[in-house]
């Protein structure tokens, strides 16, 4: 492989790196915010009942808006770079997650400052606020979800990975989407109730129900976001091959499928 070679190779697995990364930990942080898609879009929550005792309404994690992109990139650095790659960025993920809500126990147990309690002390309507409390309670989250949130993330992706070589052991080159949907459909299958079960239902307070019932709208909003983004994927393939070359980008899918590369 020539020096060209290298450098586009390190340079794409840094830029793909980067936005796995970004997403991934940013879905991380912002996740905390639960949001209804009916009021968002100006319906009506649908009130269905799930087990004829829990009212189920569309509402999703705020993270869930660009989790599609980690699916995304995911699937394009596997094509790529194999599972070597996959499993890298996804460990060093893992570990920079906890990093983070490392920091943010720490900070949240900081004394605030008397000023900054007094300047936020009222919102613009003239109702009392207390801004160390909203600042508490929005970045630090509960062990259970911390645990929860990284065990599903690395069952997922390992899952993904998995499935995603495997089909592509049978469809070869061909039938991106395929795989890509084929490996999301049963990889979010974890995620979206592993993630609930330990941290709701192990280390709180909800019921088998209510986990299978919530898990099933994050469930079916993640896979039909991912089959909608798949022309995405397309056109990732179509950028990066051209910036590698068609001979480079051959010989490294073909690198990927036979886990031969360089990371």
């Amino acid at each position: 492989m020539t020096r060209s070679e290298s450098s586009k190779k390190t340079n794409l697995f840094m830029i793909l790196g980067s936005i796995f990364l970004t997403n991934a930990i940013l879905a991380e942080i912002i996740g905390v915010k639960i949001f209804s898609a009916e009021k968002t879009i100006g319906f009506e929550p649908v009130n269905w009942t799930f087990f004829d005792e829990y009212v189920l309404d569309f509402n999703l994690t705020a993270g869930a808006v660009i989790w599609p992109i980690v699916f995304i990139t995911t699937d394009i650095i596997n094509e790529y770079f194999g599972k070597k790659g996959v499993r890298k960025v996804s460990f060093i993920t893992a570990g920079l997650i906890a990093y983070i809500f490392l920091v943010i126990t720490v900070v949240t147990k900081l004394v605030p400052a008397d000023f900054w309690l007094d300047v936020n002390a009222v919102t613009p309507s003239g109702e009392e606020f207390d801004i160390s409390y909203a600042f508490n309670t929005i970045f630090r989250q509960g062990l259970g979800i911390i645990i929860g949130s990284l065990t599903a993330f690395l069952l997922g992706q390992l899952v993904d990975v998995f499935v995603f070589q495997r089909l592509r052991a049978v469809t070869g080159p061909k039938m991106i989407w395929l795989r890509a949907t084929g490996s999301t459909l049963i990889s979010q299958f974890f995620d979206s109730f592993v993630v609930l079960g330990i941290a709701f239902y192990l280390f709180g307070n909800w019921s088998i129900s209510q986990v299978i019932a919530v898990g099933i709208i994050n469930y079916v909003y993640k896979f039909i976001v991912a089959v909608v983004l798949t022309p995405l994927l397309y056109v990732g393939h179509g950028m990066i091959d051209k910036y590698l070359g068609k001979e480079l980008a051959e010989k490294m899918m073909k690198e990927a499928s036979a886990d031969k590369t360089f990371l």
